[in-house]
């Protein structure tokens, strides 16, 4: 569910981090259910797609739930070779395995093959989600030592964000607790259950604000596995506007007392495409009255998304809009069938190898946040990556279904390709007057055309005229030059 592009901007300010602890009411200490989880991961490079970052060893925290299961943080196991765990004072450690992902709530559950490392613990039960100026403990293992942590603080916010390892617009609670790496995925408790799960915090320059999961969102995580699978957390593929204004609210005919928020785009591929129209007003959902700013009163006094209530919801299920369709009041049962995610134009890529296609030392790939990230450091990227690349992320609606934004990233130098050496980031727009669909089309155009030439142009008009069966024929000398094992990569998307 997209609100208003705005709501990524909150992006750039959050850094994937993460904290916590204390507890009260029962006789389980929390400390026997927090695991120490030390990884060891191999990134793809997104900007060099036809290698890896190399092995880099990180720790972060997780905590034992019902089912011998490891609850933790996504960002804290992705992109594994290795992993194993130890449980808070305890000396022994043990190989672990990922049984399920779901990158867009930045949580994953782990599964330990040794029983025995289960041995003796009784697990707490999730709990509610807290209120704000309650007291919160975070059990973890941030940076600093080796023994296990604990901090308190107080709920400050209960609000959606965008969390930072996904970019997900989904409810999360502020906390006014100090925030250190490694604390991610540690567990906040409130009354002897678990509120939430750390996972993020601001960047230098701010003090005591960090974030964590809130239960509803681990609740339906949870449910989501007891199939055997992840479907991922429902959405509409909608975007929608504000109607703040008196003269917007008047002229789709809104009366006295009548709230909502305006749908201004459905995305291709939605499910609701066929039920839903743009200039609909969403009114209701599930009978909950939605304000002019799309928030739904989650509990008295407190606002927040409407799309709580259906992120809250399974995949497969459905969700009843009340709108305001040409001034008339409808009610629409809408099937949810898709997942957060699903719609970006730029997307983030999670556990998979970059896409990439070398034609005469010329490489072309997919752009993805993947690639915009590695610009910088995770509080930065934003300020270096190219203002275009950047503005298809921002403000990019797909067109339809299939639709990728095809980049030349790079020119590896050689004779064969004198005269394009500084090319780099370049828009493709056109091969040989084709317009360019999507990655896939464009590996297509180029290896299929009968022309001598192929005329490459890109969004700013720029163009690039190559020799087909001469770049043909450089590639292989140009790879084994660089030392690339292959010249190509692809994976449905």
């Amino acid at each position: 569910m997209t609100g208003s592009r705005f709501l990524k901007l909150f992006f750039f300010s959050v850094l994937v981090l993460c904290f916590f602890l204390p507890t009260e009411g029962n006789t389980t200490s929390p400390a026997e259910i927090v695991v120490k989880i030390q990884t060891v991961r191999n990134s793809p490079n997104f900007q060099q797609p036809w290698q890896h970052v190399g092995q880099l060893t990180t720790h972060g925290t997780g905590f034992i739930i019902d089912g011998n299961m490891i609850l933790t943080n996504a960002h804290v196991v992705s992109d594994s070779v290795f992993i194993h765990v130890r449980r808070a004072g305890r000396t022994e450690k043990y190989s672990a395995e990922v049984k399920y992902f779901d990158h867009e709530s930045d949580l994953a559950l782990l599964e330990v093959a040794e029983k025995k490392f289960f041995k003796g613990v009784s697990t707490l039960k999730i709990g509610d989600l807290p209120d704000v100026r309650d007291k919160v403990a975070v059990y973890g293992f941030p940076d600093g030592g080796d023994k296990l942590s604990i901090t308190e603080g107080v709920v400050s916010r209960i609000e959606h964000i965008n969390y930072a390892y996904s970019g997900s617009f989904l409810l999360s609670c502020q906390i006014d607790a100090s925030i250190n790496a490694g604390n991610s995925g540690g567990p906040v408790i409130f009354n002897g259950k678990i509120a939430g799960v750390a996972f993020q915090g601001m960047h230098s320059g701010y003090d005591n604000i960090g974030y964590m999961i809130p239960a509803p969102v681990i609740q339906q995580f949870l449910k989501d596995t007891e199939d055997g699978s992840i479907e991922g957390i429902p959405d509409l593929g909608i975007s929608m506007q504000k109607l703040e204004s008196p003269y917007l609210r008047n002229y789709y005919k809104l009366e006295d007392g009548e709230n909502g928020a305006l749908i201004n785009n459905i995305s291709p591929g939605s499910p609701s495409r066929m039920l839903l129209k743009k200039e609909d007003v969403i009114l209701s959902v599930e009978n909950e009255d939605v304000a002019y700013d799309g928030t739904i009163e989650f509990r008295k006094g407190q606002r927040t998304f409407f799309g709580y209530i259906i992120q809250g919801k399974q995949i497969g299920e459905t969700i009843t809009l009340g709108l305001k369709r040409d001034g008339k009041k409808i009610s629409i049962e809408v099937p949810l069938q898709r997942s957060v995610g699903f719609d970006r134009l730029v997307p983030y890529k999670h556990e998979v190898l970059p896409r990439y296609y070398i034609f005469g030392g010329v490489v072309f790939q997919p752009l993805t946040l993947n690639y915009l990230m590695e610009y910088g450091s995770v509080a930065d990227w934003y300020q270096s990556a190219p203002v275009e690349l950047m503005d298809y992320y921002l403000n990019g609606d797909l067109e339809f279904q299939t639709q990728e934004i095809v980049i030349l990233s790079q020119v590896l130098a050689d004779k064969v390709n004198i005269g394009y050496h500084e090319l780099a980031d370049n828009v493709i727009k056109t091969v040989n007057g084709v317009a360019v669909r999507n990655f896939a089309h464009l590996v297509t155009l180029l290896e299929n055309s009968r022309e001598k030439y192929l005329i490459i142009m890109d969004t700013q008009g720029t163009k690039i005229v190559f020799d087909k069966e001469k770049m043909l024929k450089g590639t292989n000398n140009i790879i084994r030059k660089y030392m690339i094992k292959s010249a190509k990569h692809f994976w449905s998307p």
